[in-house]
């Protein structure tokens, strides 16, 4: 079984099992001609179920075989131009070898002394992004898992910053279309029931900025402490960028703490066009990053980003076998200091090797492309009289929803739409995402490939209008 551990004796075999491994993989990129084959849960479970884990192959080519079975044939492709759902990118080739290099060496970035290297470079990375965005000399911040934990890290800062000993007081004013994670982490950190204040999107979902400063008014009317303002550059429905200045102004009035979080809007920061789309961003007192979104990173890579790097400090504990409190004094750079998580990947190295290989620029130009297109999805929508579209791109995301010329009841036209989405993944010839505005249901283009053109938006809406037609026949004929 040693002749299966990754060393010095194994590094031929290590090669090619690798190398066996990406040419199954590269062929069938090459080869997939749609986004997902429509396999059912009821199909795909009994073949994986019917797999004695306890009775392995042994040979690595026998292994790929059944991996074809089990997953790569039915994969769900985000590299195919109809993969329109979620907030899920392809991914750059310089990112990839990242992931395969990273993988191999095994670093684990929570000290020093098991990633030397790797900790320099993710700082210097951290330091890049912090003067992409604007937060000053004192900023700092660590890589994560993704935004959820980025969000969860920026609040407990804030709770610590706020330094109220009466939690129950505390209150974070996020917008309706706002991340659920705001929740989930109030939650987790021990705030009460009602420490979320909902502040309600105008036309454009952006979040208002007389109603949020009527609630923090509110606030230090009752005695109530403004811990923090989450606003979102870039929301995961619509893509809506909250108007951060007039945010940051009235973080400023009333001592809030400020946390933007871009984990989709982020790509903006390497942008060629649109990045004073996010102007404003610079008076974060911190920054919630996924360049697996918006970079085009393979997951997990995120980071959330702080103005003072002091305040990192909250999230600091000592362990003598790992990172003894001399180990400050004598200014060895274990990065667990700033961390949520303490065994943690390498994830940083392949944006590194994506900004050595392509540059800023490179990703910016795919970014804005995307952009680009969002724009030209939303004349086409806007054009066609069988559908009603939501807002005006800020981003990528397009929502809208189909309207059948012969029915006007609102709740036979949302089950036609959840029909529509649900029969064009069952055929696999197209993915799209779904979501509900004002309480009628609503479909979801998430742009993220630049190789999707407007003929595969207009081939899917016709998709849908088909697949919504086919429903309704159906559902009218069995009405009569």
């Amino acid at each position: 079984m040693r002749s299966h551990l990754l060393n010095g004796l194994t590094a031929e075999h290590y090669r090619r099992s690798v190398t066996e491994g990406v040419e199954r993989v590269a062929a069938k990129l090459a080869t997939t001609d749609r986004p997902f084959t429509g396999v059912t849960p009821d199909a795909l479970a009994p073949v994986i179920d019917a797999i004695d884990l306890d009775r392995p192959l042994g040979d690595t080519g026998a292994v790929l075989d059944e991996l074809e079975d089990v997953y790569l044939r039915d994969a769900v492709y985000f590299h195919h131009p109809r993969y329109l759902a979620h907030l899920n990118c392809p991914v750059v080739i310089p990112a990839v070898l990242g992931e395969a290099v990273l993988s191999a060496v095994n670093s684990s970035l929570d000290t020093w002394d098991q990633s030397a290297g790797g900790t320099l470079i993710e700082r210097k990375l951290i330091a890049w992004t912090a003067a992409r965005i604007g937060l000053g000399p004192a900023a700092d911040g660590v890589f994560t898992s993704g935004g959820t934990q980025s969000n969860l890290q920026a609040l407990l800062l804030a709770r610590e910053e706020a330094k109220s000993d009466a939690p129950g007081k505390l209150r974070i004013f996020a917008s309706e279309a706002g991340h659920f994670s705001v929740r989930k982490s109030a939650k987790l950190l021990g705030l009460g029931p009602d420490a979320v204040v909902t502040i309600p999107v105008d036309h454009d979902k952006r979040m208002q900025t007389v109603a949020l400063a009527r609630e923090l008014e509110r606030c230090a009317r009752d005695g109530l402490v403004p811990m923090a303002v989450v606003a979102t550059a870039g929301t995961t429905d619509f893509g809506s960028i909250d108007p951060l200045p007039e945010i940051a102004g009235l973080c400023a009035q009333y001592g809030a703490w400020l946390h933007v979080d871009a984990a989709y809007g982020c790509g903006l920061l390497a942008s060629l066009k649109y990045r004073d789309r996010i102007d404003g961003i610079e008076r974060a007192d911190s920054v919630t990053v996924d360049y697996h979104k918006s970079f085009f990173q393979p997951v997990s890579s995120s980071a959330v980003l702080v103005r003072d790097g002091a305040t990192l400090r909250h999230a600091t504990y000592h362990a003598d076998y790992l990172n003894p409190r001399r180990m400050v004094q004598e200014r060895i750079p274990n990065q667990v200091d700033k961390s949520l998580q303490t065994t943690r990947r390498f994830d940083a190295l392949k944006l590194w090797l994506t900004l050595r290989t392509m540059g800023a620029d490179g990703i910016g130009q795919l970014f804005d492309e995307v952009c680009d297109l969002a724009r030209e999805g939303w004349r086409l929508l806007d054009a066609d009289p069988r559908y009603d579209v939501v807002v005006e791109p800020s981003l990528s995301t397009l929502v809208f929803r189909y309207l059948p010329a012969a029915v006007t009841d609102p709740a036979e036209i949302d089950r036609a739409n959840l029909a529509a989405r649900k029969a064009l993944f069952a055929s696999g010839e197209a993915v799209v995402a779904s979501t509900t505005v004002a309480g009628r249901h609503y479909l979801k283009f998430t742009l993220l490939n630049p190789e999707t053109r407007t003929a595969d938006i207009a081939a899917v809406l016709d998709l849908i209008a088909g697949h919504a037609e086919q429903y309704l026949g159906v559902s009218l004929d069995r009405a009569s």
